[in-house]
Order: structure tokens, then C-alpha cells, then sequence
């Protein structure tokens, strides 16, 4: 290991080992909801994160979503709005988990949500449900937690340095992607890209705020030859290329708040009334690893959503990967689908695995039927847009 690679991951652990990584998914669920082809009978297996697509999932209705964290801070989040869900009325929820700050934040957590959270959930937000409230810099809950943190630190750049606010107004307002590209060519792309915003994100600790560990880096800086470069194409991407009207991935960023017209679906009118009705109650929240839920658990799940996590993963070593891919295909039920991203242009470290099936010892590629036109289509229709590549695979277990 070099001294960057151990800096890195030491600076990595600094920002993440007590902390509430993710306050919003960075994953775009109308991507997962065409590369899953959720049915009634099938049961999902998703890495909890935020627990924003945990909810979208539930909302295509299949038998259940088990949402599996190994940060039991993400997994409080996740049982805050489901609690949420079960207690609030919609303009109450929609104020707490979109607009991020309720002004009656910890009297209505008191009075009514409280109760209803399990006990190690309860413990973290009786010390943390003050991010709910507006203090004197207006922070809401989208800028709290590392990556909330990080979008502080965007936003105070675009405001007192670069001062290009204006145009990032404008571009939010933009109707059509070529009104979008002319803003960001002629008012945005030149003032935000200075030498020391590109010295900025070629940092390892000011990526480490938004979930991006040292061998993620070293997947892009393989393929793209430098993740300033990347992260540059991905930016231009979101605000030039694909359209920014329901992008709300970005502006809750840019913003600090989520409108009724651009945000998840968990928080549409609709979305939370089914949520309430029942769906909601088809999620069950585990803090585990994957291998070690699927290992303590006799269940057979049929969808599987790994996010980008076997990155680093599989820099740990290799039987870390194994024992995960193991213990998927010992659950996997029969027509079972992996989907999963990277930050690399190719993944090249899934397919060797040797893992054991019914008919004797297999690679994992053996057992994969990739289908790389749906996932390159979808791909490129992202609207988060920061990984390389996308990936929809059926598994064969017998």
C-alpha cells in the first residue's frame, strides 16, 4: 500500500467512521425501476444508503425490500422516515424530508415520532434530530451530514467566491438543454472551473465527503486519466448535456431543499400515501454487511442492488468479494437480477470470482447474463450522472 492510498483511506475513516454519511441517495431509481422489472412476487435486497430508492422500490410494489447497511447512522435514517411515514400527514412530511427544515422539528419528534422508532434509531436522533431545524445560517437537513457538508462547502464557493449564483439560478429556470448548455458555456463553465476548484477536487479528503474512498478514485484516475477530469465531464454532463428540470438530485444541492414539483418520489403526494396505506411496511431495515446478512438469514431474494460499493470492495481483498458473491448466489432466487455501478469504465473483477453452486465450482461470469445494451441505454440517460458504468445481470444459481 502507497502512503497516498494509506492517507487516503485513513482520511476516509476520519470522515466516515462516526458520522451520517448520506442524507439523499445518489443513485437514480427511474434507471433501477427499468433495470429491475419489479413484480409482486420478488423480494429486493438494497444497501440502504439514504434510504430514498429503498421507498421507490417499495412503491413498485414488490413482496418486500430488505435494506441492509453495515453504517447503522444510514439505517437510522431510513427508520426516521418510515416512522415518519406511519405518524406525519403529508404537508408535515413533506416540510421534514423535503423541504429539510420543520420549524416544529423536535417537538413533533417528541410527541409523535419518537415512540414509534426502534431504540437504536431513537438514541442517534434524540442527539441529531436538531438537524431538522433552521439555525442561524439557515441551515436545513441537506446540508448536514459529510456529504451535507460538502454541499455547504459548493455552495459558499458559488456564492462568495465565484459569485455565480445568477447563473445557476438561470440555469435551474432553463426550459430547453440549449438554454442550459449557453448558460453553463458563457456564465458558469469558466468562473466555477478555477485552478484552485480543480487543485480542490483532486483532493482525496474533499472527495472522502461525498462517499468516494481512494480505490473508487484510482478506478476513474485508471480509466479517465485523472478524476478532475472526470468529475469536470460529469458536471458538464448534468448541467449542458441531459435535461435539469426534474434533476433533483442536483438542485436539493444547489438549494438546500427539494420542491413538490422536483423531488423523489417517496415524497410526492402520491408516492407517500401508498407508502402510508401499506407499502411502506414491506421494508425492513438490517446493520449488517451484505455477506453477513445473506449468511444469517434464510431467505431467497430475487433482486439485488449492490450501488457502487465492490469498488472498494475489491481493493480489501479478494475474499471479501468472494464470500459476498458467495453468499448471494446462495440466496439468489431462481431468475434472480444483480444490478450494480462503478466508477470505471469496465469492471473487471467480478467475473474471475470462483464461487460453489449446486453442479460443483463456478466463476461468477459464468453465471451472469449481462444485458450491457439496456444498462449503456440507461446509462446514459443518468440523471446523477458521477460513475463510469451501470451494470443489469441475471444470475443462474442451478
Amino acid at each position: 500500500m502507497s502512503f497516498l492510498d494509506w492517507l487516503g483511506g485513513q482520511g476516509f475513516r476520519l470522515v466516515h467512521g462516526n458520522n451520517l454519511v448520506y442524507n439523499t441517495c445518489w443513485e437514480d431509481p427511474r434507471l433501477d425501476r427499468v433495470a429491475l422489472d419489479l413484480g409482486p412476487e420478488d423480494t429486493v435486497l438494497v444497501i440502504t444508503s439514504a434510504g430514498c430508492n429503498a421507498l421507490d422500490y417499495a412503491l413498485c410494489g414488490p413482496s418486500h425490500v430488505f435494506a441492509v447497511d453495515m453504517n447503522p447512522r444510514q439505517n437510522a435514517l431510513l427508520e426516521l422516515k418510515l416512522a415518519a411515514i406511519r405518524t406525519l400527514d403529508y404537508d408535515e412530511f413533506f416540510r421534514m424530508f423535503g423541504e429539510g427544515r420543520l420549524d416544529e422539528g423536535r417537538a413533533l419528534y417528541r410527541s409523535r415520532i419518537r415512540a414509534d422508532l426502534p431504540p437504536a434509531a431513537r438514541e442517534y436522533w434524540d442527539r441529531k434530530i436538531r438537524y431538522f431545524g433552521v439555525d442561524s445560517r439557515g441551515k436545513g437537513f441537506y446540508f448536514h451530514g459529510t456529504t451535507g457538508l460538502f454541499a455547504r462547502l459548493m455552495n459558499f464557493y458559488i456564492d462568495r467566491v465565484a459569485r455565480i449564483r445568477p447563473g445557476i439560478d438561470a440555469l435551474m429556470a432553463a426550459q430547453t438543454v440549449d438554454e442550459q448548455r449557453e448558460i453553463y458555456d458563457t456564465v458558469l463553465r469558466d468562473a466555477f472551473w478555477t485552478r484552485f476548484m480543480r487543485w480542490l477536487m483532486g483532493r482525496g479528503t474533499t472527495l472522502s465527503l461525498v462517499g468516494v474512498p481512494r480505490p473508487q478514485i484510482q478506478q476513474v484516475e485508471r480509466h479517465y486519466g485523472g478524476i478532475v477530469h472526470f468529475i469536470e465531464e460529469c458536471v458538464e454532463a448534468v448541467f449542458a448535456r441531459l435535461p435539469f428540470q426534474d434533476n433533483y438530485f442536483w438542485r436539493v444541492y444547489l438549494t438546500g431543499h427539494y420542491t413538490r414539483d422536483c423531488c423523489p418520489e417517496y415524497l410526492t403526494a402520491e408516492g407517500f400515501a401508498r407508502l402510508k396505506a401499506g407499502l411502506g411496511g414491506r421494508i425492513s431495515v438490517h446493520t449488517n454487511t451484505v455477506q453477513g446478512f445473506l449468511e444469517q438469514n434464510e431467505i431467497q431474494v430475487s433482486r439485488f442492488v449492490l450501488l457502487d460499493h465492490m469498488d472498494w470492495l475489491s481493493t480489501r481483498g479478494r475474499h471479501l468479494l468472494q464470500g459476498e458473491w458467495q453468499a448471494i448466489v446462495r440466496r439468489a432466487a431462481p431468475g434472480a437480477r444483480v444490478i450494480w455501478r462503478s466508477g470505471a469504465l469496465r469492471v473487471d473483477f467480478v467475473d474471475p470470482l470462483r464461487v460453489r453452486t449446486a453442479r460443483g465450482e463456478a466463476q461468477v461470469g459464468e453465471l451472469l447474463t449481462y444485458h450491457h445494451d439496456l444498462a449503456a441505454n440507461l446509462h446514459a440517460r443518468d440523471r446523477v450522472h458521477t460513475y463510469g458504468s451501470f451494470y443489469i445481470a441475471d444470475l443462474a444459481t442451478a
